[in-house]
């Protein structure tokens, strides 16, 4: 289970007006497919479950248990339940933090952004809530919708669905960096028996520190990749078509001795996120500088390809934005995930 930056299941490449072209050349996502790719089967049913090879979770093989949308803290209380009830089979149930929900999506795929043959049943075109509070507002949890994938963050006494996970290896994914817990209200309360993010803190712990400045550019200590430093290479906001030629600008210059630059794809945008911070939504004394608020990804949004994916860093969203539109940074990559 090695490595913790998942293929996003992108195969294709798409020009700016979201029709496919050869992807050699390109530096799309499509292009070099980097993060751990999946197996093939890549989920097996056993019973009322089904494991995720790729991850080693294990979640219900309905889609959402409870049967309608509940609040936030109404979904954690179901979860509970469902541990009382010993649903499937088995009492350690939770309700899955924003890395282990989002790691079930394809972005290859869309009505649902599940992998192709999936065995899940009972699945809603919407949103689906997660144990982890927003840390630019507490009130509100991290959500992932499922016609799409995008993944943004709602308040706690809206209604949405519930998928629960059980089990996982340890170092499948990144932890989110999320320490506390709170309440509906935003209020910090004890950890203990919430089954909140704040509590299990599961996934691959985060580093301290985890960024290593160097010159230029700076190593990322937990995923061994290397970003630049300077975290606006264009200057200013560029359409996705310019943004593509800004970093095969820099492997021409050779910046910092490096001519393996890259748009990074949406997946290796979202692991810098830290959960416990916001504005930016990167660990605290990150090293980077001229940091902006969203950034291109080398991934198209295969819900509409005319639009490519995007980090709203100050949050830690994952959204998209239109080609076509000179509105998003670039923040180059080089490295492959380890």
């Amino acid at each position: 289970m090695a490595g913790s930056i998942l293929a996003t299941g992108q195969t294709l490449c798409y020009d700016q007006a979201g029709r496919v072209v050869p992807c050699a050349g390109t530096g799309q996502d499509g292009e070099f497919r980097f993060g751990r790719p999946w197996p093939l089967p890549r989920f097996v049913v056993q019973g009322g479950t089904v494991v995720d090879r790729l991850t080693g979770l294990v979640w219900s093989r309905d889609a959402n248990p409870p049967g309608f949308p509940l609040t936030w803290p109404e979904a954690l209380e179901a979860v509970a339940r469902l541990n009382a009830d010993g649903y499937a089979g088995h009492a350690d149930w939770r309700l899955p933090n924003r890395r282990e929900l989002r790691s079930l999506m394809s972005l290859a795929a869309k009505n649902p952004a599940l992998p192709a043959g999936h065995p899940f049943q009972n699945v809603f075109l919407g949103w689906y809530w997660s144990s982890t509070s927003a840390a630019m507002d507490p009130a509100y949890a991290w959500y992932v919708h499922l016609e799409g994938a995008r993944m943004f963050y709602g308040r706690k006494d809206q209604y949405y669905l519930v998928w629960p996970v059980r089990g996982g290896a340890p170092d499948a994914l990144l932890a989110t960096g999320q320490r506390r817990c709170y309440d509906a209200a935003g209020r910090e309360i004890a950890c203990a028996g919430s089954g909140q993010d704040g509590e299990l803190q599961k996934g691959r712990a985060l580093p301290e520190p985890r960024f290593l400045a160097e010159g230029e550019t700076v190593a990322d200590l937990l995923t061994g990749l290397r970003w630049l430093r300077k975290a606006d290479c264009a200057g200013g906001p560029v359409d996705w078509q310019q943004a593509l030629a800004a970093v095969a600008a820099l492997n021409r210059q050779a910046m910092a001795g490096i001519t393996g630059w890259r748009l990074p794809n949406i997946n290796e945008l979202e692991v810098l996120v830290d959960c416990a911070c916001h504005s930016p939504a990167l660990p605290a004394g990150h090293p980077f500088a001229e940091v902006q608020e969203v950034y291109w990804s080398s991934t198209t949004s295969f819900f509409e390809t005319d639009w490519a994916w995007a980090l709203y860093l100050h949050k830690g969203a994952t959204g998209v934005g239109h080609k076509r539109a000179a509105a998003f940074h670039v923040w180059p990559v080089a490295g492959v995930p380890s």
